[in-house]
């Protein structure tokens, strides 16, 4: 299965700050905070040859979160937002935008 670049975030506002600065098609996977068993087979197992980058909020659910990513797909690319912006969703776009260009993404220029 190849999809190209993978994007993991916690939540749907996450996925739309990320929409409105990606500017080439990127699959992005919402876990909506968790991840069951049943999840990780799901959506995790068939990412194991994809390239994947997580990006979760800086806070404690984030970080058991992205822990869990890092087990279940050691070979996925780490994003980090700052700790004072908290959330993805929260984080400025002109943020996100030098966060996703050092990973070489496509992204659209902030006004």
């Amino acid at each position: 299965m190849d999809m190209g670049k993978v994007i993991i975030v916690e939540g749907k506002k996450d996925k739309e700050k990320l929409l409105q600065i990606l500017d080439e098609p990127v699959e992005i996977i919402c876990t909506n905070g968790t991840l069951s068993e049943e999840k990780i087979e799901e959506w995790l197992l068939p990412l194991q040859d994809e390239e994947v980058y997580v990006l979760v909020d800086a806070d404690d659910a984030g970080n058991k979160l992205r822990n869990q990513i890092k087990r279940e797909l050691p070979n996925a690319r780490h994003l980090y937002t700052r700790r004072m912006y908290g959330e993805v969703q929260d984080t400025p776009l002109e943020y996100l935008a030098e966060v996703l260009e050092k990973e070489h993404f496509a992204v659209k220029p902030v006004l």
